[in-house]
């Protein structure tokens, strides 16, 4: 018997957010051409699945979408922007034991900003609160930080604390799949400092869960300074993601569009076994982008545990002494740059965002810079 998988099931490119970290509105998918329940069914066991966008819930078929895969998935969580909140409720209400992760830039004028979505932080709040009120468990909301909205980090995580809900995070990332190659913190310090006072309090707390939730954030702060990654990745080999055109691939955060195989023409053991998988492998296993996003780095934890857990126990033994246990200038990185000995201008050349890149529909082109990118 096969091991499962972790799955994302990307379920369509459209999207009626117009966020300013993320041009996937610009390059939306047709109706016609996105992945079919056919194919989903072709999906392998996984343990947990992701279904994301664009927006999900502007498929007519989500209910459809969702029913086929609790058939193969231990665990669902959705990823939206909250504004279609009746369809959500609708599906809640038959799906009870999925999860439900909305995305939150802010506070109100913050996110309304960011977002590009009128009434967006009502509507996302709104439906939050709906969805507790139903008894729903497994819910909460994200944000990806950057500089205009990292002061409202803190203020964010005691609200989702107030509400008993999750709190998930994400640092500004450039690649095909957000249509975007500009993406950079401006202010590592100001935007670090944030992360570090979260830390604090997510170490504070009573919960295990938020505890190994700070070390995902002090990776994060790591991979804002644009160092190497704190755990290998092996997104994959045991992960994956599908789009909206049956295209398989290891994740989203590769500059260029790196396909394993399309579940549309092939069975899963035919693409997962093919030649064109492995020769993605040793892509992945050569990549140099430092990614620190939740869906290579929570299989890497659980993978890895001891690398997390020994960090943990570090710091809730020094919580019990220390008022702040945690402090961003332990990693190095941090400490040279105040230091000065090294300069913004040698962080920004460890970013993965691509300075003279131009965004063509998901795939980005260096027209003719002269770079080797």
């Amino acid at each position: 018997m096969s091991k499962k998988l972790n799955g994302t099931v990307i379920v369509t490119y459209r999207c009626n957010a117009r966020c300013n970290m993320c041009n996937r509105f610009k390059a939306p998918s047709r109706p016609e051409d996105e992945i079919s329940i056919e194919t989903i069914k072709k999906l392998p066991e996984m343990y947990f699945t992701n279904i994301t966008g664009g927006e999900p819930f502007i498929r007519e078929d989500i209910k459809d979408i969702v029913r086929e895969l609790r058939k193969k998935s231990d665990r669902i969580v959705i990823s939206t922007n909250g504004f279609f909140t009746d369809k959500i409720i609708d599906l809640c209400k038959e799906f009870p034991d999925i999860g439900i992760r909305i995305s939150i830039e802010g506070l109100e004028q913050t996110n309304n900003e960011i977002r590009g979505l009128p009434d967006g932080f009502n509507r996302g709040y709104t439906t939050l609160k709906k969805l507790r009120e139903m008894g729903m468990k497994d819910v909460g909301f994200g944000m990806t930080v950057q500089d205009r909205n990292a002061p409202d980090l803190c203020e964010l995580y005691k609200l989702s604390d107030e509400l008993d809900m999750e709190f998930a995070t994400a640092s500004l990332h450039n690649s095909f799949y957000f249509v975007e190659a500009k993406n950079i913190i401006k202010d590592r310090p100001m935007v670090a400092q944030n992360f570090e006072n979260l830390v604090n309090m997510l170490l504070k707390s009573n919960s295990p869960k938020k505890w190994f939730r700070a070390y995902f954030n002090h990776g994060l702060i790591n991979y804002i300074y644009g160092q190497k990654r704190l755990l290998p990745c092996d997104m994959s080999f045991d992960t994956f993601f599908i789009d909206p055109y049956g295209d398989v691939m290891p994740c989203n955060g590769t500059k260029d569009k790196e396909v394993m195989g399309n579940l549309n023409d092939q069975t899963w053991d035919e693409l997962w076994n093919s030649e064109q998988a492995e020769r993605v492998r040793k892509v992945v296993r050569c990549c140099d982008r430092d990614c620190w996003m939740i869906g290579s780095v929570s299989p890497a934890m659980h993978k890895y545990i001891w690398v997390p857990a020994w960090w943990v126990i570090r710091h809730k033994i020094k919580a019990l002494f220390m008022k702040k246990p945690y402090s961003m200038y332990e990693l190095k990185v941090v400490r040279d740059y105040r230091d000065g000995k090294v300069s913004k201008e040698e962080l920004d050349k460890c970013s993965t965002c691509d300075f003279n890149a131009v965004a063509n529909n998901g795939l980005k082109d260096c027209g003719g810079c002269g770079c080797d990118k």
